[in-house]
């Protein structure tokens, strides 16, 4: 028998110490299991009231097919909401293969509705102005939306239930026993009309096909917009002989016809004309099987490569319930890089719904065989190492936080959506679109958001494309003003230019108050950000002489601050050309883009600490920030309480209030985040407070429900925030993986005790780039009660960057 040796006592309690700590590690480390199905927390009718504009309908990540149902208020010419669905629009009057999200204009594609009918057709069902006769009552006791998968029962009785893949939609519509079974598809019937549509019955092969050509984003607005700039062809492959055929145009209807043709056009406002349009109907023999399916393929290039969509991803044989298996997977696979624990199921909802929507857009636009039509409306191809060209890009709203968080979770997509946008640049005359829809350019909003959006995937880690051109390219835009740039047409929400009066940008240092902008003082702002964002990448690229150059300019913001805007503090303002101050209003939206100057003064992400010294120092602007978001009671003013208030359901107030890290006072970054998250999101049609904006919205939401911020445009650094869930995972592609623990975490606690970055502790409330490139692991410990002094030092703020 061996003596054991004894072990001296002051070994052993560092001994113990040690192992207490390690299993005090372990403990808050530990926790709740992770999500095994996000998919399952996913409520696609979020946001389809209060002005969300998202739909509820079928779709994959960024996928081409959105097969969603168009609601009606009763008025044919108007879509009931953007995104096609309203959750207080009692009708459906059909189900269209492709929608935008959350878009603010009056509509966009809803391309191709397809209405199941228990009838026949007896008039024009373009004539059914009041959507009275070819429409159906529903009820949401008897719908269902999840990811990847659209169920609803009609008040005719059937049920229709939709799924799809990227490129192609899957229907399948069971219809009584009684009443005759028919199936319209009104071709010309895009959300904001069509100038040419077609459609062909081929009863031998059980199939229909068409195109429709269309455009006309925000073409009510101004018509400039108001053209068609895509076209788009399907085929429709159903799985039964048909029993009657049709087609109308106008108000001609020719029973037995297999063909039809003619648009509704955009009329002299910008809308569909009332009893303009075409499509066809097939006819049904259910005696059988009342369950008649139709496999659809889409193109925007031809028939031909709808039809090899088609065959590709949704062949003959294949099972209704097969691809909505596989639509469900491909969402848990996109899903599945945030790993999340813990939470209500209302808040993983919340949260894991955000994230469905910010993975929306922008969207699949080449075919299998890599075509694609160009902004020339000639046919490309994409080149390796781009995998698929992407469209529908809103870069006003998307710059800020969701082209960061798509990057952050999917590099390789990141990539081609940044050369998509090159791509369209070089087809259209070497001009960045600040929103693009589809094929077409459509100008809204105001700067040029495109370098920030490349130069943010890129520090972001997505590297795969052609920066070195992407950047020559947006360089030479911002220093060679086009005619576009020297033209108002358009102005002010569709100015056709790039950089709206770059030659005053220029010369004057600014965007005077009269200009070819939508407001000088917001385009002043943009310009700033968009020149920062480029000395960025200059400076990632080596040309350091340029980065500085750009850096200088970024500046400029400065010269629209007037310290005496009123007597009681400076603001961003509008600014005569002569360098005079016109008369001034902090409440006004005069020189700035959905917002105010109130709301606009804090828009200036890169130099918080200049824009602070401007102001008096943190003290003056912690005490603006708090007036900013609190009432003069103490109540909380988050949304609709005044243009001198902040409005965190749209993108220039989201900023700001991370904007505390910079003033030393991060308990009320933490606050103010977490009322935004407690109070105007929700698990509810309401739940998200304002357009989503093609997933804008949304992705501010997750990256606040993270605990981190993507605050620098162009940048990589995240400011800290704190996160809604006990433990957080993020897997990059890279390898890296991100880790948050916070076993404390809960609605009501969200104010930072202390933070470990991979083990070591910090005061500091934001992360280098390193940490995104890289991986970690952060440790919070959360409580109810607010921690003032945790980063509160001048040497804990977050970086700010200058400009001068």
């Amino acid at each position: 028998m061996t003596r054991s040796r004894r072990t001296p006592p002051a070994l052993l309690a560092a001994s113990l110490l040690a192992a207490g700590l390690a299993w005090s590690a372990c403990s808050r480390m530990a926790g709740p299991s992770f999500v095994a199905d996000p998919s399952a927390y996913v409520n696609p009718l979020i946001g389809t009231a209060n002005g969300g504009n998202t739909f509820p309908g079928a779709v994959v990540p960024f996928g081409m097919v959105q097969w969603s149902p168009e609601t009606t208020r009763g008025d044919h010419t108007r879509a009931a909401a953007p995104g096609g669905y309203a959750y207080d629009a009692p009708r459906v009057r059909g189900f269209s293969l492709t929608h935008l999200s959350g878009t603010g204009c009056r509509g966009a594609s809803g391309d191709v509705p397809f209405m199941p009918l228990v009838g026949t057709v007896t008039s024009s069902p373009s004539t059914d102005a009041t959507d009275r006769v070819y429409a159906e009552r529903f009820g949401h006791a008897n719908e269902t939306a999840l990811a990847g998968y659209y169920q609803v029962r009609l008040s005719s009785g059937v049920n229709v239930e939709l799924t799809a893949t990227a490129r192609t939609g899957y229907g399948r519509f069971t219809f009584p026993r009684s009443g005759p079974a028919t199936m319209l598809i009104r071709v010309s019937d895009s959300e904001v009309g069509s100038s040419d549509a077609e459609i062909t019955v081929h009863p031998d092969a059980h199939t229909v096909t068409g195109r429709v050509t269309s455009g006309n984003f925000c073409g009510y607005i101004d018509p400039v917009d108001r053209r068609s700039y895509y076209t788009l062809y399907f085929i429709a492959a159903f799985d039964r002989p048909f029993t009657q055929v049709g087609a109308w145009q106008n108000d001609t209807v020719t029973p037995d016809a297999t063909t039809a043709r003619g648009g509704t056009t955009y009329g002299t406002d910008g809308y569909p004309v009332a009893g303009r349009g075409s499509g066809a109907w097939v006819g049904f023999d259910t005696s059988d099987d009342p369950a008649v399916t139709v496999r659809v393929g889409i193109s925007y290039v031809s028939l031909a490569n709808a039809d090899a969509n088609l065959r590709a991803e949704n062949p003959p044989g294949t099972a209704f319930d097969f691809v909505r298996t596989r639509a469900r997977d491909a969402w848990n696979a996109a899903l599945g890089r945030v790993r999340v624990a813990g939470g209500t199921p209302d808040r993983l909802t919340t949260f894991y719904t955000a994230l469905y929507h910010a993975l929306l857009h922008p969207n699949l636009f080449s075919d299998v065989n890599g075509e694609y039509p160009g902004f020339d409306q000639q046919v490309h191809a994409v080149q390796a190492p781009q995998h698929a060209q992407y469209a529908n890009f809103s870069g006003w709203d998307v710059y800020r936080s969701q082209v960061q968080l798509v990057t952050f979770l999917d590099p390789g997509v990141a990539s081609d959506i940044a050369q998509s946008l090159l791509n369209q640049a070089e087809q259209n005359g070497g001009e960045w679109d600040r929103w693009t829809h589809n094929s077409g350019a459509t100008h809204v909003m105001e700067g040029d958001p495109s370098p920030p959006a490349i130069a943010g995937i890129y520090a972001f880690g997505g590297t795969s494309f052609d920066v070195k051109r992407a950047y020559a390219s947006l360089a030479r835009a911002a220093t060679t003003p086009t005619a576009h740039d020297l033209s108002n047409e358009g102005c002010p929400v569709e100015c056709v230019g790039q950089r709206p009066s770059l030659d005053q940008w220029l010369s004057l240092h600014y965007i005077p108050a009269v200009s070819n902008a939508w407001g000088g003082a917001g385009e002043t702002l943009e310009d700033a950000t968009a020149d920062f964002s480029l000395a960025q990448l200059a400076r990632r690229l080596g040309d350091d002489a340029q980065a500085a150059t750009f850096l200088a300019r970024a500046g400029h913001w400065r010269n629209l601050y007037n310290p005496t805007a009123t007597p009681a503090a400076g603001y961003i303002q509008n600014r005569n050309a002569d360098g005079t101050w016109p008369a001034f209003d902090p409440a006004s939206s005069q020189g700035f883009a959905e917002g105010s100057s109130a709301q606009y003064t804090w828009m200036v992400p890169f130099d918080a600490r200049g824009l602070f010294d401007l102001m008096g120092g943190n003290d003056a602007a912690g005490r603006r920030l708090d007036d900013f978001f609190h009432n003069a009671d103490g109540s909380w003013a988050l949304t609709r309480l005044g243009s001198l208030k902040a409005e965190m359901d749209n993108e220039p107030s989201t900023g700001a209030a991370w904007l505390y890290l910079f003033a030393g006072r991060p308990s009320r970054t933490q606050a103010t985040v977490r009322q935004a998250m407690n109070t105007l999101w929700a698990n509810a049609p309401h739940g998200i407070p304002g357009n989503d904006d093609l997933g804008a919205m949304s992705a501010w939401y997750v990256w606040s429900a993270m605990g981190l911020y993507p605050f620098f445009p162009g940048r990589a650094e995240l400011v800290v925030g704190s996160p809604l869930f006990p433990r957080l995972e993020v897997r990059r592609a890279n390898g890296a993986t991100i880790v948050v623990a916070a076993p404390e975490a809960a609605p009501a606690a969200p104010y930072v005790q202390s933070l470990r970055v991979d083990g070591r502790e910090t005061t500091r409330p934001w992360l280098p780039e390193s940490f995104v490139a890289e991986g970690g692991t952060l440790e919070f410990r959360l409580t109810a009660t607010p921690n003032p002094g945790w980063g509160s030092r001048p040497e804990d703020a977050p970086p700010s960057f200058g400009g001068r």
